[in-house]
């Protein structure tokens, strides 16, 4: 029981750091300044539901894609830690990370009408650095209890996610740019590590395999 509630902190921790609802937030207020209340939290709540069943949708057939495209869980550890410490990079500079979205699709958003499915959902939220975090940790955690406290660990980062974004305004006031800013560094520090963690992990993997 404590191994798992330790392993479910460390897949909290990871998704909420790449998913970086707080970095995002400011991303959806930008995309929604006008757009009624109702409309907003419509929006928050649409872009957060699909995000999180891409999610689950991943961590269920996260194996059987592995097992598809012939890759081992140690070199996507590799492959994943060096795309999240790419993006922790642009946290710690408080950049827009080109992972998550690029500046052409805000471009493409300000004329679409629907923008919680793109590029809301994915790829801010869910975009190939969330998508291949979820893999690893459903690939390293063997038992069953583990695999399952991915799956709470995606609901609880999306729960978060919602309500950061279903209050956007009252959390952008609170916490402010600077705020944001703060905290997005300070994620961006703890994904650097995640991302480190992976790397090692899979060269050790790698080697020992060979």
């Amino acid at each position: 029981m404590i191994v798992d509630i330790a392993f479910l902190i460390y897949a909290f921790t990871s998704l909420f750091a790449i998913v970086n609802p707080v970095s995002g937030v400011m991303v959806f207020i930008s995309m929604t300044t006008t757009m009624s209340k109702e409309d907003k939290i419509y929006t928050a709540r649409r872009s957060v539901l699909i995000a999180g069943v891409i999610a689950i949708v991943f961590s269920i057939l996260g194996e059987l894609i592995l097992i598809i495209f012939n890759i081992t869980a140690d070199s996507l550890r590799v492959a994943g830690g060096v795309l999240l410490f790419l993006v922790a990079i642009d946290m710690l500079f408080a950049r827009t990370s080109r992972e998550s979205i690029t500046n052409e699709e805000l471009k493409d958003a300000k004329i679409r009408e629907n923008i919680s499915v793109f590029p809301i959902a994915m790829p801010l939220l869910t975009g190939p650095g969330a998508i291949t975090t979820i893999i690893v940790l459903i690939r390293t955690g063997q038992e069953i209890g583990s695999k399952l406290m991915v799956i709470v660990a995606i609901v609880i980062t999306f729960l978060l996610t919602y309500f950061i974004f279903r209050y956007a305004d009252s959390f952008n006031k609170v916490v402010g740019v600077t705020g944001m800013l703060v905290t997005t560094r300070i994620m961006g520090l703890f994904l650097a590590a995640i991302a480190v963690d992976f790397i090692s992990t899979g060269i050790k993997g790698i080697f020992n395999m060979g």
